[in-house]
């Protein structure tokens, strides 16, 4: 059940990602397709100027300006609003407004070209359309929607006008453009599924990936940092708190009789006791502090931004909240902590640990289940 329910999880995150990714490949393409489409209508009107009334020419224009316009805006709050913001949920419907009002400006326009008995105007009218219909493809081939709803809404008009005029050229010329259609339609629906699936297969390779690296860093039993996962992390947060200033201080703890617990209950009310003690760990520090098992049963935490006082005070809070735990036939389970704090005098955090320790020794020698100050 555990597995199904994870398999769920992790399946409902990757389609997220691969939604996500498609819209960000849609908004990255769309510059050059509302450029190229305006610059379309600006190239068709030129040719056809002499031979369509100048005012259908300008309506449509104008439309088409409004329309470009409101796309560009479109463009330039998603590309200037946070990164975290750029969802599907807030984005997708917009897009799909100014994509279906544009398309519609499109197709309406080039229908308002066409002439009864002017062949040489059909014919341009319909050249531009299917190429602006070849350029959908490419532009919105990660919403096959998107796409198929462009083309009919570009060149149906005209292809349907054109169907029912009386000349066996314009008829063939609708039927060419419908079949040309079809197959451009058929052939999205192969390209919208590859990049599904190279979109998947990269969320996958990255999933996995941290996957594996949270588990090269984690301790299986306890769930905190591993040793090496640790020291690493525990070099960084010295530097920074050194060279910015801030406190630092280091508890190092260690359960105490630990081994009597393993020989007397066994391994597997150890390994209970080590995973209980990791979870109080885990409730008593903050988001920003730092914490691992260092091997066996010693722990290590470090605590940013914390004064010597609050460190103390943070150990003892522990240190009771341990000595409360109930573990099956396990009694009496302690820790004994030391605490230390960064000073001048430090020049590593492996020194600054290793006061930490001393302090741990001097608690365990005055009779362990205490805290001792460096």
């Amino acid at each position: 059940m555990y597995h199904f329910e994870h398999q769920r999880e992790r399946d409902a995150l990757i389609r997220g990602h691969v939604r996500t990714d498609r819209l960000h490949l849609l908004f990255r393409q769309t510059f050059f397709s509302v450029l190229g489409s305006y610059l379309a209508a600006l190239m068709l009107s030129w040719l056809c100027w002499d031979r369509v009334d100048h005012a259908v020419i300008l309506v449509w224009l104008g439309l088409l300006s409004a329309s470009t316009a409101l796309r560009t805006v479109l463009l330039v709050t998603y590309f200037r609003s946070p990164v975290e913001s750029r969802t599907p949920q807030r984005w997708e419907l917009r897009y799909w407004l100014t994509l279906t009002l544009s398309a519609a400006i499109w197709g309406g326009g080039a229908l308002a070209l066409m002439r009864p008995n002017d062949l040489l105007t059909q014919t341009l009218v319909l050249l531009f359309i299917v190429g602006m219909s070849v350029s959908a493809v490419s532009c919105y081939s990660a919403y096959r929607s998107m796409t198929i709803v462009s083309i009919a809404l570009v060149l149906l008009p005209c292809s349907l006008w054109l169907l029912f005029q009386p000349a066996p050229t314009q008829i063939g010329m609708a039927a060419a453009t419908l079949v040309f259609a079809s197959f451009v339609i058929s052939a999205t629906r192969k390209l919208s599924e590859a990049m599904e699936t190279a979109f998947r297969l990269t969320r996958e390779m990255e999933y996995a990936h941290s996957i594996a690296n949270h588990a090269a860093q984690t301790d299986e039993l306890t769930g905190l940092k591993n040793r090496r996962a640790f020291f690493k992390r525990a070099e960084q947060t010295y530097e920074h708190c050194k060279r910015n200033r801030v406190p630092l201080s280091v508890l190092m703890l260690d359960i105490d009789h630990f081994k009597r617990i393993n020989d007397s209950y066994g391994h597997q009310a150890g390994d209970k006791v080590l995973r209980q003690i990791g979870a109080v760990i885990c409730e008593s520090i903050r988001d920003i502090d730092l914490c691992g098992r260092l091997g066996g049963e010693e722990f290590a935490m470090l605590l940013i931004d914390t004064s010597i006082d609050d460190a103390q005070a943070t150990a003892e809070q522990l240190r009771q909240a341990i000595a409360r735990l109930a573990c099956e036939q396990v009694e009496g389970i302690t820790a004994s902590i030391g605490v230390a704090s960064m000073n001048g005098a430090d020049q590593d955090v492996h020194m600054l640990l290793n006061d930490a320790d001393k302090a741990l020794f001097r608690a365990k020698a005055q009779g362990r289940n205490q805290t001792a100050v460096a």
